[in-house]
């Protein structure tokens, strides 16, 4: 039975998150029952990132098992069922039978969209978080490289967090501006629930002039939930990319 890997973008908005839950719309559920009409039979599709309630997406993976052996026609055929959902299947590949979209991940990239204006949102709206209080981006980006390497993340965990370790390696937190907008975008083999949110919240305090850069290292150093700053709304984070090492 081949093992297809799927590109997948999607609009988080209308969806309690990627995971399948009883009585609610999930990401995870309606690609699942796209791909039981392609088999005629219940298929699995396992995601690479579990992204929660209201958060996009532009480049999740996930992979799936299929009786069919046509990769020409599995994107075209899962969008045709997936109609009128805000999902879409951008490319669907065969690949190894060992390969897996979560534990096989070698990296995952999330982008934060700020637009830091005093106006209403109208064609971003669902799409990016307004603040509209000016934000220091220089200190934001300042106090980002502070939570760079290797550290107990516990301040930044939701408390129903399942992973095993609050310990995380974090790559990349850069805080860029561009006019309006402000992008943080982050890197790391894996995060916690809501990890990201939770830092781009505290360092929006910092944007803000309400703390200073240093801060941000004290609250690390806690290792305490209730020390983090609000946490940032679902609306703007995407789930851009998911890398994978090189097929042997």
């Amino acid at each position: 039975m081949p093992r297809y890997k799927l590109l997948i973008e999607y609009h988080g908005g209308p969806y309690q998150g990627w995971m399948k839950l009883p009585g609610v719309p999930t990401v995870q559920a309606a690609l699942e029952e796209a791909a039981a009409k392609l088999d005629g039979a219940p298929v699995d599709v396992i995601g690479a990132g579990r992204t929660d309630s209201g958060v996009h997406a532009t480049g999740q993976v996930a992979h799936m098992d299929l009786l069919q052996d046509r990769p020409d026609k599995v994107a075209d055929a899962m969008n045709f069922h997936l109609r009128p959902h805000l999902i879409a299947v951008l490319k669907a590949e065969i690949v190894s039978e060992d390969f897996h979209a979560r534990f096989s991940a070698a990296a995952r990239h999330y982008r934060y969209v700020i637009i830091n204006r005093r106006a209403d949102l109208t064609l971003e709206r669902g799409l990016a978080w307004r603040v509209p209080s000016k934000l220091d981006a220089a200190a934001m980006h300042a106090a980002a490289q502070r939570l760079l390497g290797k550290h107990d993340f516990t301040t930044f965990r939701d408390t129903a967090c399942q992973a095993a370790s609050p310990v995380k390696t974090l790559d990349r937190l850069d805080v860029a501006r561009f006019g309006d907008r402000i992008e943080i975008t982050c890197s790391a083999q894996s995060f916690l629930h809501r990890q990201v949110r939770s830092m781009v919240g505290s360092l929006v305090e910092v944007g803000r002039g309400f703390q200073r850069p240093d801060w941000i290292s004290e609250i690390l150093a806690a290792a305490d939930r209730t020390a983090c700053g609000p946490v940032a709304p679902s609306d703007g984070l995407y789930l851009e990319r998911v890398d994978y090492p090189p097929a042997p």
